[in-house]
């Protein structure tokens, strides 16, 4: 796979980085850069926006992401994703101020794609 398969806009499903593991749906736009760094936009239930960038190498995607809070605090961190198919991602994210003994879980699918309907 190579990078400049990535750009497009992906439904997810994932889970929180705590001992509830809350599930949560949402998108996720990828788009490239003039270097071909990756640039991210998730839309979280439908109203938490969070940006990220981030890069891409032996079918992994890394983004380090954003988003500012209800209580109006920016919280950052990393995601990282396995690419199955240029079509299927599955990864892991952590925050920095997110319970350390948990990560979130996340899995991407593009738009258009055939999608399991529970997270497991």
């Amino acid at each position: 796979m190579t990078v400049d398969q990535l750009p497009g806009t992906y439904n997810i499903i994932g889970s929180n980085q705590d001992a509830e593991g809350v599930a949560y749906k949402g998108t996720l736009m990828l788009t490239l850069d003039d270097n071909n760094r990756i640039r991210a936009i998730w839309l979280i239930n439908g109203n938490q926006r969070q940006f990220g960038t981030g890069f891409f190498k032996d079918n992994i995607l890394v983004i380090n992401f954003n988003y500012k809070g209800a209580d109006a605090q920016v919280y950052k961190g990393v995601a990282v994703y396995k690419c199955i198919t240029k079509n299927v991602f599955e990864g892991f994210w952590s925050e920095k101020h997110g319970n350390p003994l948990y990560l979130g879980a996340e899995r991407c699918f593009r738009i258009g794609t055939e999608q399991p309907e529970l997270m497991n």
